[in-house]
């Protein structure tokens, strides 16, 4: 399984203008827009626009931008496990969606469930593709042995290219 702790480290985040963040592998530049209005991320060509209130400090700004990212995981996962569950005959109970310092993914297939990395919505979306696959593979087979990596041939054939965008860096 690819590891997030392997990844070659960003400079850590301020949250302010011109940082570089990332969306689906497309690298914006922060612009923080301080409005009497209700915190907002909106996306532009090359823009992140973030939108907060006056005297906003880092951490909320953090927690902002941290929760728009779990968004984006969920509402890309649901078609993705729609698509994936039919295909491979399984059904997963409950998804989670949380930042994690050291996985992509993890399942746990007594309960049908599997939790995704919200940094995942940094890389393009073909990893968090494969990441889905492989975790709804673990509910066929638990451990990473030949069976495991058979299935994932089966339903993605091209899952080494994908895991290897994974593990690159910027």
């Amino acid at each position: 399984q690819a590891k997030v702790r392997q990844q070659p480290r960003e400079a850590p985040r301020h949250y302010v203008r011109g940082e570089s963040h990332y969306v689906w592998g497309e690298r914006y530049a922060l612009t923080v827009a301080e409005r009497d209005a209700a915190p907002s991320i909106e996306l532009k060509p090359g823009l992140m626009l973030l939108g907060v209130r006056p005297g906003t400090d880092e951490r909320r700004r953090r927690a902002l931008t941290e929760k728009w990212y779990r968004e984006q995981i969920r509402n890309a996962v649901t078609p993705l496990l729609a698509t994936w569950q039919p295909r491979m005959g399984v059904e997963v109970e409950r998804v989670f969606v949380r930042r994690m310092k050291t996985k992509w993914g993890s399942c746990n297939y007594k309960a049908c469930t599997v939790r995704f990395n919200t940094e995942l919505a940094r890389k393009p979306p073909e990893c968090l593709e494969y990441i889905v696959v492989h975790e709804l593979v673990h509910l066929l087979e638990p451990s990473h042995n030949a069976r495991f990596y058979t299935l994932m041939d089966r339903f993605m054939p091209n899952w080494r290219t994908h895991r290897e965008v994974l593990n690159r860096g910027r």
